[in-house]
């Protein structure tokens, strides 16, 4: 385990105040003065997820970015016991800074039963190490970008996570319109073992990395680089998740993803992660707010 996934656990780590009530630290988002959407969700829902009875694992999510989050002030949840049913226990958390909620979730648990099997297959894709690291892909375009400290920021924020991009990634096709289509593989960069071990935090981890690439898709039907090239500004709306099946976070997952619709300056998008073996894992869907700055028209 690298010190960068070392430190995300640590992030995850919450300190629990009171009960029901929790307190997160921050990193700011690599290429904006916020906080990342993936780190407030997944914060929220190990909060959630404290809560709950060990043997009920987390079925989905449904989360809403209300405010900018502060990287400098810490972030303080709230748990609300919606439901404790016989199968399934539902949670609503606030994240809370500067006494303003910035994001609310609703979480719901699930003791496991067995049921109806089905899924959609797996895209055919190539095998993840057969695709360029971060370290490899991101100097290529180090032209394109706003400046000469956006790619060591990008791969800072991207350390404790290996992403490889199956196809060019946006700001790799800039001015040159696609399929809304973007596929990634994922895993930490490290084993998880002992204390970090655990179902939850799997789940959680995949919830952070699932707000990392989403919304590339969107930027790919309309020929923009994104945030690092300077030719869209936004930020995530709202975020929701169903995890279908068990995973590990630690081994290969491809994020599939695709934009279905833009308009009225926001984008779709959706996405489905499966396990190295092909079973569909996640399903995703989030809106962002998706503005063209003056003058990049």
């Amino acid at each position: 385990m690298n010190d960068a996934l070392q430190s995300l656990l640590d992030l995850l780590d919450l300190e629990q105040i009171e009960e029901d009530i929790f307190r997160g630290t921050s990193d700011a988002a690599p290429l904006v003065p916020r906080v990342f959407g993936g780190q407030v969700a997944a914060q929220a829902l190990v909060a959630a997820g404290r809560t709950v009875p060990e043997d009920r694992s987390a079925h989905s999510l449904h989360a809403y970015f209300l405010r900018p989050g502060d990287p400098g002030a810490p972030i303080v949840y709230t748990v609300d016991r919606i439901r404790d049913g016989h199968s399934f226990t539902t949670r609503r958390v606030v994240a809370v800074q500067h006494g303003q909620p910035i994001f609310h979730l609703s979480a719901s648990f699930q003791l496991h039963e067995e049921g109806l099997e089905h899924q959609e297959p797996m895209p055919d894709v190539p095998d993840p190490l057969s695709l360029p690291t971060a370290e490899e892909l991101l100097p290529r375009y180090e032209h394109l970008f706003l400046g000469p400290g956006v790619t060591e920021r990008m791969l800072q924020a991207r350390a404790a996570v290996d992403v490889r991009y199956v196809d060019e990634p946006p700001f790799g096709s800039v001015g040159r319109p696609r399929e809304p289509k973007s596929q990634v593989w994922f895993r930490t960069n490290g084993k998880l073992d002992g204390a970090a071990d655990h179902p939850l935090l799997h789940v959680c981890l995949a919830t952070y990395v699932s707000d990392t690439t989403l919304l590339d898709s969107v930027l790919l039907a309309h020929g923009r680089g994104g945030w690092a090239v300077g030719d869209i500004v936004g930020a995530s709306l709202d975020h929701a998740m169903w995890f279908h099946r068990p995973f590990r976070v630690d081994d290969w997952l491809l994020y599939d993803q695709e934009s279905p619709s833009a308009s009225g300056g926001r984008g779709l998008a959706k996405g489905r992660i499966f396990t190295a073996d092909g079973r569909l894992a996640v399903s995703v869907i989030q809106e962002g707010v998706m503005r063209v700055p003056r003058g990049k028209k």
